[in-house]
């Protein structure tokens, strides 16, 4: 009895061991269509200093999943990118949900991976002591918003003001004041303050405010994910292979870009297949924007 038992475990651990070698073959099989090098631009940092800072160790930790050089390509915006993806001089971009609109339709990019953010949705936030309750009552007043082509911090709060009855036009007045909008609304320079909801706490602790000093009004719904996208030029065959080992090492990579304060937004986050169709809610904030010829 003991001699059957012994040899059954010995075909468990003998399949056991080449299940283990074929799993590691393909794998090895996989990362060897991959290009020597890989060059990767994120469309919201600009410079070569910033991009080190902010994903330097990310970078380094994809270099070592794939098994290939993986080279920095600043980008001045995000229509910078897409005629270096267009072209083959650049494989892969991070981007937010509209900036990935801009690249799909001028650079026909493919999306890789989405990174779902916990928590990400459109807030507008007014001063503690403001009798202001609702998006109506902004009319007249003047907005902080992030930066032109901001999927959180300028399409979708458009958006909702539209929803909200104003005319982006001629009933309010907006600033783009990137991280500067909290400060700006405590000093009373504008009415009102839009950002992401994950963005909220840490753009307060780093520009030394505090939650007292204000309060949310509206929380807008659930916004797509973050996309890594890849040149056209790729073959399918490699983007399946970035597709497949960066799902598989999720969690090294997303912790790597948790390294940089900047990011401190993807805390808890989750890497998923994306598709083109999960970004159709923000092509239709751009018509109804009346910007809708951007992305075509």
């Amino acid at each position: 009895m003991k001699r059957r038992v012994l040899i059954g475990y010995s075909f468990l651990f003998i399949a056991g061991c080449t299940a283990t070698t074929n799993a590691n073959n393909n794998s090895s099989s996989q990362l060897s269509k991959l290009p020597k090098n890989l060059k990767f631009a994120v469309t919201d940092v600009s410079g070569i200093d910033e991009l080190k800072r902010d994903f330097g160790e990310f970078s380094t930790v994809l270099e070592e999943i794939l098994n290939t050089e993986i080279e920095l390509f600043p980008v001045e915006n995000p229509i910078a990118a897409a005629p270096a993806l267009l072209s083959g001089n650049l494989d892969i971009a991070f981007a937010g949900p509209s900036e990935y609109l801009i690249l799909h339709s001028r650079a026909k990019a493919i999306p890789i991976i989405g990174v779902r953010r916990k928590d990400y949705h459109t807030i507008f936030v007014v001063r503690a002591d403001s009798n202001i309750q609702t998006l109506a009552q902004l009319k007249g007043k003047t907005i902080a918003m992030r930066k032109i082509g901001s999927t959180s911090g300028h399409i979708a709060p458009t958006s909702l003001l539209i929803d909200a009855g104003l005319n982006p036009k001629t009933d309010y007045k907006t600033l783009m004041l990137d991280n500067k909008g909290g400060k700006a609304l405590k000093a009373g320079e504008v009415d009102a303050w839009t950002i992401s909801s994950d963005r909220y706490k840490n753009v307060l602790e780093s520009e030394g405010l505090s939650e007292k000093d204000f309060k949310i009004i509206l929380k807008g719904p659930e916004l797509p994910s973050d996309v890594f996208v890849a040149s056209n030029q790729l073959a399918n065959d490699v983007i399946e292979t970035l597709r497949s080992q960066m799902l598989k090492n999720q969690e090294r990579l997303i912790q790597s870009m948790l390294k940089a304060q900047a990011n401190r937004k993807y805390v808890d986050s989750q890497m998923v297949i994306a598709n083109d169709a999960d970004y159709q809610t923000i092509r239709e904030v751009y018509q109804k924007i009346g910007q809708d010829s951007f992305i075509k």
